[in-house]
């Protein structure tokens, strides 16, 4: 039986003076209306002042799950178990048995490092000595309870996250950018809107991003305003990345790989996300991610022996530095190669040629279509995904099979690539805009004083090919007739980095 601390004093004097530590947890649920970790501590505070128990340690794990399912560690809770067996206290004092644990095996461990250590556990008030059977009972119990609860909450959740879902209502915590409202009597998440102030830090991200802002510049920039994640956290190229990656800004709700339009209103311009989401492809494939890069042509251009393989920017042992195929069997002089590329590429900017490959075909519009051809595969996709997931009426089966899912996304995640891959070709990339169809020394003035060397690259990547080939005799490093071609964007011979070869003639001359 468990004892009343009024006479803890009597039944156990062998445990003076008492040393207690105090536990609090509490899970970060905004719909339901638990006890703050600052409360259950007080109260536990209040219980050993009361008692005479000196306080020697308090542990608390805010916003942390104690069950099975929890995706993040209990830091504070290990920190008192090794307490606990290093013989710091003789009562552990939390506000109930959930939060000490809501999963069996939890228990376990609690339960036998106090009785290994003769320590005892207490909450709701009560103590308990689990050196003793009936003790050892009862508690066992309440850990069974409390486990079967978290397992009821989680179930009401899963069911609850499925309804939402297929509704495209919002659900988990509101990204950047928007706010939460809830029913102030049941807690219920009623809807999500925009929040004035983040939003507009949000739009700004974007923009950033479409105008070629490196994201570790976006996130120093975020940093140097004092500016922190939704976690309170400081920013980085990832939490920037993954911000950017989110649907939510143009109300859309994503939930087991389906897109579902969202019953909260977008705060970023449709075209700006897909714009962003082309240049964030390009990182993920490594043909963009220049944070480390410090040179305009390494990992661009490519070796015409080895395509698509491409050359570096290396030093040299006589100061000189070269670009060289990864093989070693193709090397040019670096300041000359970088200022016949520039050369071209300023010059091919400022022609009617420029504008006209990057102009919209009334006649043919191609994006159009394959933006509608892209919707529809990927609403099969999902609403094939969905049937897998979905039982038969009388049991037997789901309504389609995984072999069927399998043969139907063998078939549709190619054609889904290839039209995502023609839609993204119609979206011209704002730092592109302010470069097009501009007099040449607008453009190079343009080039050489505003754009960082990663917005540089950048444009390199979306509007020209470069192809490096041997040289006419053995250790030439020089620019030579048909050394060096370049193919712009709309021509023969133009590649989109990440694509297949698509090889040009060597031409006669530069």
């Amino acid at each position: 039986m468990p004892i009343d601390p009024e006479y803890l004093h009597l039944v156990r004097p062998d445990l003076a003076p008492y040393d207690a530590f105090l536990y609090g947890r509490n899970s970060h649920d905004p719909k339901r209306k638990t006890r703050s970790v600052g409360d259950q501590l007080g109260e536990g505070r209040s219980l050993c002042d009361q008692y005479g128990w000196p306080v020697k340690r308090e542990f608390k794990d805010p916003g942390v799950s104690a069950s099975r399912h929890a995706r993040r560690g209990r830091g504070d809770f290990d920190a008192m178990l090794e307490g606990i067996a290093a013989g710091e206290c003789r009562i552990v004092v939390a506000w109930e048995a959930s939060r000490y644990y809501r999963d069996l095996e939890v228990y376990v461990k609690l339960r036998r490092a106090c009785m290994e250590n003769n320590v005892l556990l207490c909450y709701n008030g009560q103590l308990y000595d689990l050196s003793k059977r009936e003790d050892r009972k009862a508690t066992a119990m309440d850990a069974v309870s409390a486990e079967d609860e978290s397992e009821g909450i989680r179930d009401r959740n899963l069911r609850t996250t499925r309804r939402v879902a297929r509704e495209g209502g919002p659900h988990g915590p509101a990204p950047l950018g928007y706010r939460h409202v809830y029913d102030q009597d049941t807690g219920e998440l009623l809807e999500r809107v925009a929040d004035p102030t983040t939003a507009t830090l949000v739009r700004d991200m974007f923009q950033w991003a479409e105008e070629g802002t490196p994201l570790a510049a976006i996130a120093r920039t975020l940093n140097e305003r004092s500016l922190t994640t939704r976690l309170g956290k400081t920013w980085n190229s990832r939490t920037v990345h993954i911000m950017l990656r989110n649907r939510a800004y143009i109300g859309q709700r994503v939930h087991l790989g389906t897109v579902r339009d969202g019953t909260w209103e977008g705060i970023v311009d449709e075209e700006r996300f897909a714009n962003v989401q082309a240049l964030l492809d390009r990182r993920v494939k490594g043909k963009g991610h220049d944070t480390s890069v410090k040179h305009l042509l390494s990992g661009i251009p490519y070796c015409s022996v080895h395509e698509p393989v491409t050359i570096k920017h290396e030093p040299t042992t006589r100061g000189r530095a070269i670009y060289r195929c990864d093989d070693k069997d193709l090397s040019i002089q670096a300041d000359a190669l970088e200022a016949y590329v520039e050369e071209g590429v300023l010059e091919w900017l400022s022609s009617p040629q420029a504008a006209a490959a990057f102009r919209p075909n009334p006649d043919d519009d191609k994006a159009r279509k394959a933006r509608v051809r892209l919707k529809t595969l990927q609403s099969a996709l999902d609403d094939a995904r969905a049937k897998a997931r979905t039982l038969r009426p009388d049991g037997r089966g789901m309504l389609l099979s995984i072999d069927s899912l399998g043969d139907m996304e063998a078939g549709l995640l190619p054609q889904i690539e290839q039209a995502r891959a023609e839609a993204d070709e119609a979206h011209v990339p704002q730092l592109l805009r302010g470069l097009l169809s501009r007099p040449r020394p607008d453009v190079e003035a343009a080039w050489n004083d505003e754009l960082t060397l990663h917005q540089r690259r950048m444009v390199l990547r979306l509007v020209v090919t470069i192809r490096l080939f041997k040289a006419r005799a053995p250790g030439v490093r020089r620019i030579e007739p048909g050394r060096v071609t370049l193919s712009f964007y709309g021509e023969h011979g133009f590649r989109p980095h990440g694509r297949s070869p698509v090889p040009g003639p060597r031409p006669s001359g530069p």
